[in-house]
């Protein structure tokens, strides 16, 4: 039977029996930040960050390393907002907020959907920090290259996660890291500008024997999950948005962030592509000249990367503690602090442990990117929706629109994955 929101003859929303009031049946690691009891959107949380705080928060998540691979994506596959309606669904019974992406599946579809969605979210968040963590020291391994500073790749990226682990460890919520974003937005915003003016100055090869392709349709899944990677933000969206003052603003965050993330891809991936073709690497400053700019980029990109992990790693941190009741009101605070300083250093040390085995950023982008945000981000956000708010009331273009969004996630899924698996192999292959 549809969850969906009914009402009595009175007009007062029901909440469905089968969803518990978050109020009285959870709590939350982040209860300080995350008041579970507001269940309309438009009311505003004292102890919340502001709006420009969130739009920070999206665009640093969200813009950074995408920005790198869309050239590369667009090599692979030619030339050719599900986040609302997350936000609305965890809204959706009128009376309590869901506080993460996995409540959400619940309500939806049970137990399974609850595992289901923390599945494909682990596989995002714990796999995009060991992305960053090894782009972090294969840059430094990189720039210190002979070098008084020179040391080997593992101690690279086993210094880049302490430097991220400081604040992860010891700050509790993203209110307290989230002063990171907006510094990691200008890192990107300066990386962006750098790839452009040096590849537009670049006159190595003459345009005329750069090689382009409209379409390269067997290469389209895995450009395609690249692309998804690259606006992978959805599970980090909840937690975004329970940290907001005024909640009311969200779509205006989204919308300012998602189209500061377009304008800044737009500005990488289509003169990325035009200027090198199908020789374009990934990331794509690794495409430059050779000198100051590469080295410049490859810097300030390392320092975006660095800030942005203690965001996406301590937005599942949150989701874990509260699945293990680490903040039970039952356990003393020295006790809550130290399961959670246990678990946040456990999960560093599989990310560095990950991080220094993996060949390859851009295949690994592709197969994340395939595997969990086509998911993510095309499939369960619109299925998640229409179950929980009804099918047969909305109007024929929004299920128009949501059957392609679902079938492109299904595309991306099965053959972006198999395509990023195969070039996996290679790679280990060759080395």
């Amino acid at each position: 039977m549809s969850v969906k929101e009914s009402k009595s003859h009175e007009g007062a929303f029901v909440a469905p029996a089968a969803t518990p009031s978050l109020k009285e049946s959870t709590y939350s690691a982040a209860d300080d930040y995350e008041p579970a009891e507001v269940g309309q959107q438009g009311r505003e949380r004292e102890q919340g960050g502001s709006a420009f705080l969130a739009y920070f928060n999206v665009v640093c998540v969200v813009a950074g390393t995408g920005a790198l691979q869309l050239p590369y994506a667009l090599r692979q596959g030619g030339w050719i907002d599900s986040s609302i309606i997350l936000i609305r669904c965890l809204y959706h019974n009128g009376r309590t907020r869901l506080s993460s992406y996995q409540e959400i599946a619940q309500d939806a579809f049970g137990i399974i959907g609850y595992w289901a969605a923390f599945f494909f979210s682990a596989i995002s968040l714990i796999g995009v920090p060991i992305l960053y963590v090894m782009l972090a020291g294969q840059n430094l391994h990189t720039v210190t290259a002979n070098t008084t500073a020179e040391l080997t790749l593992p101690i690279w990226t086993i210094i880049s996660a302490i430097v991220v682990g400081i604040p992860f460890i010891f700050f509790k919520s993203l209110k307290e890291v989230g002063f990171t974003s907006a510094f990691g937005v200008l890192t990107t915003v300066i990386v962006v500008f750098i790839v452009l003016g040096a590849a537009v100055q670049d006159d190595r090869v003459p345009r005329s024997q750069v090689h382009h392709d409209p379409v390269i349709w067997d290469q389209f899944p895995i450009a395609l999950s690249s692309i998804a990677f690259s606006f992978g933000g959805n599970p980090v969206y909840c937690h975004v948005e329970a940290g907001m003052r005024k909640p009311h603003h969200w779509k205006w965050v989204i919308f300012g962030g998602l189209s500061t993330c377009v304008a800044i891809y737009f500005l990488t991936a289509v003169p990325g592509y035009f200027i090198y073709g199908d020789e374009v690497k990934s990331p794509v400053y690794m495409s430059l000249p050779e000198g100051p700019s590469q080295m410049a980029a490859a810097i300030i990109i390392t320092a975006h990367v660095l800030l942005a992990m203690p965001i996406l790693m301590t937005s599942f941190a949150l989701d874990l503690e509260k699945m293990m009741h680490i903040a039970s009101p039952n356990r003393p605070r020295w006790l809550q602090w130290t399961l959670r300083l246990l678990l946040r250093i456990v999960y560093l040390v599989v990310v560095v442990i990950v991080a220094v085995e993996v060949p390859s950023f851009g295949s690994i982008m592709s197969l994340l990117g395939a595997f969990s945000n086509c998911t993510l981000i095309f499939i369960f956000p619109i299925v998640f929706y229409y179950r929980l708010t009804g099918l047969f009331n909305k109007p024929f273009y929004e299920l128009f629109v949501g059957a392609i969004a679902i079938v492109l996630g299904i595309v991306g899924l099965i053959f972006g994955s198999k395509s990023a698996i195969e070039e996996l192999k290679l790679e280990y292959a060759s080395q």
